[in-house]
């Protein structure tokens, strides 16, 4: 299996997932451009993708929906609550409504020789979902733009490759930071974003022996630093009621305005 970060961050979101036979993007929240550049870069055309999974429906996960639903006709998954958001969305234009595929949460579906389970995820948007795919005996999941999470989420991560998880914040920052309260209480409330320290803690739950590799993403420019977010995270692990220490698995970070490598496992 594959995957690449293209852009993760509140200015945009899209991750490129594959495997031999199947080829998706898991939200589209930059521009069109951008995004066949991004594909380009890890040889792939948008013409060769076999779909698009939309998390939910903020900006910065759908932003170039409009364009490359009228330029390729790709199929879009999501659930009905995002499609109907989507469709009151006027600055995307005229979408085909028969583009659409609704997911239900915790239903699987299969593109290609993927398996796709939508999980669903506590943030504040119509009926928002992550996503965990699974090829063969390989598995991965993106999961950001959650508040908290609970038991049923641990055990839906479980047993996982690879992992791209939100570490959006540091919480000291964003306290002491120049948001407005209101919006320091929505990012910290439980239909708002994880923080570095819950990121942590819930990989403290989900990791293994053969886990492969963490990828944090969702950072938050204003209220975190690549270099803290990893280490608040390894700090985590490492306290966490668990045998690992935060060293013991590769951690990255997705970048907000660079391209990932590719990653193959």
């Amino acid at each position: 299996m594959e995957l690449c970060s293209i852009a993760s961050g509140s200015s945009g979101n899209c991750i490129y997932a594959g495997s031999d036979h199947c080829h998706i993007l898991l939200d589209v929240g930059i521009s069109g451009k951008r995004i066949e550049a991004g594909l380009q870069e890890i040889g792939l055309n948008v013409s060769e993708l076999d779909g698009i999974l939309i998390t939910h429906e903020h900006t910065d996960h759908i932003k170039g929906l409009g364009v490359l639903a009228r330029k390729f006709g790709l199929p879009m998954y999501a659930t009905r609550g995002t499609i109907e958001e989507i469709y009151r969305t006027a600055s995307l234009g005229d979408i085909d409504r028969s583009l659409f595929c609704e997911v239900l949460p915790e239903s699987p579906f299969v593109i290609g020789d993927m398996t796709v389970l939508p999980i669903s995820t506590s943030h504040d948007a119509a009926d928002p979902v992550a996503y965990i795919m699974r090829s063969g005996k390989k598995s991965m999941a993106v999961i950001t733009d959650l508040g908290i999470y609970d038991a049923h989420t641990v055990e839906m991560l479980q047993g996982l490759d690879v992992l791209l998880l939100e570490a959006n914040h540091d919480v000291n920052m964003l306290l002491v930071g120049r948001y407005p309260y209101f919006l320091k209480q929505r990012i910290l409330g439980e239909k708002g974003h994880l923080s570095n320290e819950l990121s942590g803690q819930l990989l403290g739950q989900v990791l293994h022996d053969g886990f492969q590799r963490v990828i944090l993403g969702h950072l938050s420019a204003e209220n975190n630093y690549p270099e803290l977010a990893c280490e608040s995270v390894r700090m985590e692990i490492s306290m966490g009621d668990n045998p690992y220490r935060g060293s013991d698995f590769p951690i990255e970070v997705a970048a907000r305005d660079v391209q990932s490598e590719l990653i193959t496992f």
